[in-house]
């Protein structure tokens, strides 16, 4: 009898064109694909919480599949991490509920950003930071990451995964802080339009430089058919650090 079965991924999005398939290239979803396939999966998908872009990482990914295991869940665990390659890892696996859907049953998610302000790159953080300079202006920045909070049509700061999908979301926590030349961005909501996080960013960033006005998010907000905002941060500083579920989602430990 196939249980469904819930699974938290961490992977380093570098070497990724993002977590969902694709043909012909290589997917955070397609390599999860191929690990379940080692151990007598028969099923034709997997199911994400969320797409990342490319170059995106994840500490707290989830999928979910359907499997006929006869085993524990620890040792389902050790099977998957023993077939996934070394940049994505099968960090808990729980048994769920039938009919459990990672992206539709999600309270919230939670993603992080960090850039670093030096005017000298640093080789051995470039791999997950944004590199920034001039350096920003912490005040500002935070002034206005408080206008991303509560419930908006954030449709000139993203777009809908699908075609004529909403771009209403609810933002509960927008928050910046500082460790000595490392800043880190937490946001958390509902759900999030495609490239939204990173079109903040940047513009969070371009006001922390001095380069547009702290107002300038509050001008992006229920305006969706105003003028969209330009440019993207890189992907290479964001991270999904979790999604959160009910706690009824869970069924065995």
């Amino acid at each position: 009898m196939k249980d469904r079965y819930q699974v938290t991924l961490a992977y380093d999005g570098t070497d990724f064109h993002g977590s969902q398939r694709q043909p012909n290239v290589r997917t955070v979803q397609g390599e999860v694909e191929k690990a379940l396939q080692e151990i007598a999966w028969k099923g034709r998908t997997t199911y994400f919480a969320g797409r990342t872009d490319a170059g995106v990482h994840a500490a707290g990914q989830v999928a979910a599949f359907d499997l006929d295991w006869a085993h524990t869940k620890e040792d389902l665990q050790r099977a998957l991490n023993a077939n996934l390659p070394r940049d994505i890892s099968a960090k808990k696996v729980v048994k769920t509920k039938q009919g459990f859907q990672p992206r539709f049953d999600a309270l919230y998610r939670r993603y992080r950003y960090r850039i670093h302000c030096d005017p000298i790159r640093d080789p051995l953080q470039d791999r997950y930071i944004w590199r920034v300079w001039p350096e920003v202006n912490l005040a500002r920045i935070r002034e206005a990451s408080s206008h991303l909070l509560g419930v908006h049509d954030f449709g000139a700061l993203g777009s809908p995964h699908q075609e004529d999908g909403s771009t209403i979301r609810e933002v509960k926590e927008a928050f910046w802080r500082k460790e000595k030349d490392t800043y880190t961005f937490q946001i958390v909501g509902n759900a999030f339009l495609y490239h939204m996080v990173r079109h903040i960013v940047i513009l969070l960033v371009e006001i922390g430089q001095g380069r547009k006005r702290v107002n300038h998010v509050a001008a992006h907000l229920d305006r969706p058919g105003g003028p969209p905002a330009r440019g993207l941060a890189p992907a290479r500083g964001l991270t999904l650090l979790e999604v959160v579920y009910p706690e009824n989602e869970v069924i065995s430990g």
